[in-house]
Protein backbone atom coordinates (compact mmCIF):
# COMPACT_ATOMS: atom_id res chain seq x y z
CA UNK A 1 0.00 0.00 0.00
CA UNK A 2 1.40 3.38 -0.85
CA UNK A 3 1.69 6.04 1.35
CA UNK A 4 0.12 9.79 0.59
CA UNK A 5 3.14 11.62 0.44
CA UNK A 6 3.46 14.18 3.44
CA UNK A 7 4.10 18.02 2.93
CA UNK A 8 7.58 18.75 3.82
CA UNK A 9 7.32 22.58 3.86
CA UNK A 10 4.69 25.73 3.38
CA UNK A 11 4.83 28.47 1.14
CA UNK A 12 2.84 32.11 2.36
CA UNK A 13 2.66 34.68 -0.39
CA UNK A 14 0.02 37.35 1.05
CA UNK A 15 -3.21 35.51 1.93
CA UNK A 16 -2.26 32.79 -0.57
CA UNK A 17 -0.19 29.18 0.92
CA UNK A 18 1.02 26.32 -0.22
CA UNK A 19 2.47 23.29 0.70
CA UNK A 20 5.73 22.10 -0.60
CA UNK A 21 5.88 18.33 -1.17
CA UNK A 22 9.95 16.96 -1.08
CA UNK A 23 12.24 18.46 -3.41
CA UNK A 24 10.43 18.42 -6.89
CA UNK A 25 11.72 15.25 -7.81
CA UNK A 26 8.89 13.46 -9.69
CA UNK A 27 9.18 9.76 -11.30
CA UNK A 28 7.96 9.00 -14.69
CA UNK A 29 3.90 8.80 -14.29
CA UNK A 30 4.10 12.36 -12.15
CA UNK A 31 5.30 13.88 -15.16
CA UNK A 32 3.41 11.73 -17.93
CA UNK A 33 0.63 13.48 -15.65
CA UNK A 34 1.97 16.55 -15.91
CA UNK A 35 2.40 16.78 -20.03
CA UNK A 36 -0.50 14.56 -21.00
CA UNK A 37 -2.95 17.91 -20.74
CA UNK A 38 -0.65 19.14 -23.10
CA UNK A 39 -0.35 16.98 -25.18
CA UNK A 40 -3.92 16.16 -25.55
CA UNK A 41 -5.03 19.80 -26.08
CA UNK A 42 -2.13 20.40 -29.58
CA UNK A 43 -3.55 16.90 -30.53
CA UNK A 44 -7.39 18.54 -30.36
CA UNK A 45 -6.09 21.70 -32.11
CA UNK A 46 -4.26 19.92 -34.96
CA UNK A 47 -7.56 17.63 -35.27
CA UNK A 48 -9.93 20.70 -35.17
CA UNK A 49 -7.67 22.89 -37.70
CA UNK A 50 -7.58 19.67 -40.41
CA UNK A 51 -11.56 19.12 -40.03
CA UNK A 52 -11.76 23.03 -41.03
CA UNK A 53 -9.22 22.29 -43.82
CA UNK A 54 -11.66 19.51 -45.25
CA UNK A 55 -14.62 21.55 -44.73
CA UNK A 56 -13.32 24.42 -46.63
CA UNK A 57 -11.83 22.14 -49.32
CA UNK A 58 -15.45 20.51 -49.74
CA UNK A 59 -17.46 24.09 -50.25
CA UNK A 60 -14.91 24.88 -52.59
CA UNK A 61 -15.14 21.87 -54.81
CA UNK A 62 -19.42 22.34 -54.46
CA UNK A 63 -18.65 25.90 -56.00
CA UNK A 64 -16.28 24.60 -58.73
CA UNK A 65 -18.05 21.64 -59.87
CA UNK A 66 -21.39 23.94 -60.09
CA UNK A 67 -19.67 26.78 -62.06
CA UNK A 68 -18.46 23.87 -64.12
CA UNK A 69 -21.74 22.25 -64.87
CA UNK A 70 -23.80 25.33 -65.36
CA UNK A 71 -23.79 27.61 -68.52
CA UNK A 72 -23.35 31.38 -67.83
CA UNK A 73 -22.29 34.42 -69.80
CA UNK A 74 -18.57 35.51 -68.95
CA UNK A 75 -20.09 38.49 -67.38
CA UNK A 76 -21.48 36.16 -64.43
CA UNK A 77 -17.93 35.08 -62.82
CA UNK A 78 -16.64 38.30 -62.55
CA UNK A 79 -20.01 39.77 -60.15
CA UNK A 80 -18.86 39.95 -56.48
CA UNK A 81 -22.12 38.14 -55.14
CA UNK A 82 -22.08 35.01 -57.73
CA UNK A 83 -20.04 32.97 -55.14
CA UNK A 84 -22.46 33.87 -52.82
CA UNK A 85 -25.65 32.95 -55.20
CA UNK A 86 -23.91 29.32 -55.66
CA UNK A 87 -23.77 28.72 -52.13
CA UNK A 88 -27.47 29.47 -51.31
CA UNK A 89 -28.57 27.82 -54.60
CA UNK A 90 -26.50 25.10 -54.38
CA UNK A 91 -28.71 21.78 -53.67
CA UNK A 92 -31.67 23.54 -55.90
CA UNK A 93 -32.73 22.74 -60.05
CA UNK A 94 -32.37 25.01 -62.49
CA UNK A 95 -36.27 25.99 -64.10
CA UNK A 96 -35.98 25.67 -67.89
Amino acid sequence: MALAPTASGMVVSGSVAAFTFGNGNRNWWGRFAVAAPLVALIAGLIVIDTIQNDLRVNELVEIDAALLTDYLPPTAYADPGFAQFLHTHAGQTPID
